[in-house]
């Protein structure tokens, strides 16, 4: 956690969210370069900010999120922006961020099979060995509903709620 509080109210706050490392009294001009320096060290990096004094790090950090109800700056700088002035919207987004990465994941991987068994068989490249053929009409069906169960999958996330 990096913040330009004092010590004693970084770490009652770290405490209270699960952080263990606190960079407390940071001035705002070197937000950014501690976000960069934890970068270095191999780490992924979001920040959490909502005034002007933040914009440089929200835009260095990996993810940004700003708090909707800060400063326009802070928002533009930022890759989420947070409706509420929470930090449980921080959680909410990553499970979002995780089942949709999930769905993609899914996704492809349905495709990938789709395609190593489908293409060959409409090719006609079985056809010698096993005396499988799909017609055009069939294989033109068959690519109709891999599209169809793509983004039924995808539909799944209308349903998705948080845990």
């Amino acid at each position: 956690m990096i913040t330009g509080d004092n010590e004693r109210t970084a770490k009652a706050i770290a405490r209270q969210v699960g952080i263990e490392r606190v960079l407390s009294e940071v001035l705002p001009q070197d937000k950014a370069h501690n976000v960069q320096k934890l970068q270095l060290e191999g780490k992924q990096v979001g920040m959490v900010g909502d005034g002007i004094n933040d914009a440089p790090a929200l835009a260095q950090a990996d993810v940004g999120f700003a708090i909707g109800t800060g400063t326009d700056v802070a928002i533009a700088a930022s890759d989420i922006t947070l409706i509420k002035g929470s930090l449980h919207g921080v959680v909410l987004a990553m499970q979002i961020s995780r089942a949709t990465m999930r769905n993609v994941y899914q996704n492809l991987f349905g495709a990938f099979i789709y395609n190593t068994l489908g293409l060959p068989i409409a090719l006609g490249v079985l056809y010698p060995f096993v005396g499988i053929l799909l017609s055009p009409l069939l294989a033109a069906i068959a690519m109709a509903f891999s599209s169809v169960t793509v983004i039924s999958n995808a539909n799944r996330l209308k349903r998705w709620r948080a845990a």
